[in-house]
């Protein structure tokens, strides 16, 4: 079973839905990572004036204001698998001229060849089939269409995967989809136009800051087979003493992000 098929889809809507109120607070990396995103635009599509552009993964709504800011004229919409999500973003970042949509991105509920652009900043790492998103995203864009996207790959928090495995060999840590399947999986309808990859590296003074923020931004264990039940205190202690042994020379904790950008565009 590939690691994709893995993943838990109503898992990971309740999870977001409850993590609304504490995500932003929590979400610094992420922003970073989605204003990297946005900044692409100005490469990807220097010309496009898209008239309908939907925000895939959307979340809170943090970029809803500044898709809204450079596309001032395009219909907006936010689509989220998490209603928890797009209630707050109603409610804290309102657009007269934007849509919310709970919705699945490996089945839209859009039109084929409807949108001009899909921005989606730390959604796609959460399907289950990429072959389905994919097959969406080719179905909805409009000929000369783009994605752009930013995705995690399987080098993702290996320093607590790596602890983890020292203690048991149950699945304790989110696993994600490596460049060579992703792009697999692209059909012959969607062209790649820019991948490229970052590490992107948060240091903690203590474990539990990196576990509350992980709980705060909602990013749960999502797979199937990750341990039942409690954790015995004895394993947590021995979870921790082998995360230890990643502290760095300068005394902290480090915690790495595999970060994928993707340029595509409709053929």
């Amino acid at each position: 079973m590939n690691a994709a098929a893995l993943l838990n889809k109503h898992r990971i809507a309740d999870s977001f839905s409850r993590a609304a109120q504490t995500y932003d607070a929590a979400a610094e990396l992420q922003r970073q990572i989605g204003h990297q995103l946005l900044a692409s635009l100005a490469v990807a599509a220097p010309d496009c004036i898209p008239e309908r552009v939907l925000d895939l993964g959307s979340g809170t709504g943090y970029f809803t204001p500044l898709l809204r800011q450079r596309f001032a004229a395009s219909q907006l919409l936010s689509l989220d698998l998490a209603q928890g999500m797009l209630a707050y973003a109603r409610e804290h970042r309102p657009d007269p001229n934007a849509a919310w949509l709970c919705g699945d991105a490996e089945s839209l509920p859009l039109a084929s060849d409807s949108l001009d652009l899909i921005f989606s900043s730390l959604a796609i790492q959460w399907c289950e089939r990429p072959e389905r998103l994919f097959a969406e995203i080719a179905r909805v864009l409009r000929p000369g269409g783009r994605f752009v996207g930013a995705t995690l790959g399987p080098d993702t928090l290996h320093e607590l995967r790596d602890a983890w495995a020292q203690v048991d060999g149950d699945m304790h840590v989110n696993r994600f989809v490596g460049r060579e399947h992703l792009l697999a999986d692209l059909p012959a309808t969607l062209r790649l136009r820019a991948f490229t990859t970052e590490n992107r590296v948060l240091r903690y003074t203590q474990l539990r800051q990196l576990t509350s923020e992980l709980k705060g931004i909602g990013a749960h264990n999502m797979n199937h087979g990750q341990p039942a039940g409690l954790t015995g205190k004895a394993r947590v202690q021995a979870f921790k003493a082998a995360y230890e042994r990643h502290r760095d020379p300068e005394g902290l904790l480090p915690a790495t992000y595999q970060v994928y950008y993707l340029n595509v565009e409709k053929m």
